[in-house]
């Protein structure tokens, strides 16, 4: 048996065993807008990093960009809305400078 007939084994067999129906983010689309904006020479390096649990600051950022922008949706108070977007702005702001600097390197 190929591999590639192994793997699809295994994942026909998982299905039918329903291993794969509850699991996190399940029918809400994927949001890769933070893979996009990683410049395309350092995606596979930092999607290395990320399955080693080992982030960058930049990807951390990025993380800390879409909660913050989550928790903007939700908020109630002018007050709270602007501490957020002022939030939002500056770890925007420390992710490009540290992006063009890696390109000038």
């Amino acid at each position: 048996m190929s591999f590639e007939r192994l793997v699809n084994a295994l994942i026909e067999d998982a299905l039918a065993r329903g291993e794969f129906d509850n699991l996190a983010g399940a029918g809400k689309p994927i949001d890769l807008s933070a893979y996009f904006e990683t410049p395309e020479e350092l995606r596979p390096a930092y999607a290395l990093l990320k399955n080693a649990d080992l982030l960058p600051p930049e990807a951390e950022w990025l993380k800390e960009i879409a909660h913050l922008q989550e928790a903007l949706k939700k908020a109630n108070s002018d007050e709270e809305k602007r501490s957020l977007l002022r939030k939002i702005e500056e770890l925007r702001l420390a992710y490009r400078l540290r992006i063009e600097r890696k390109r000038f390197r």
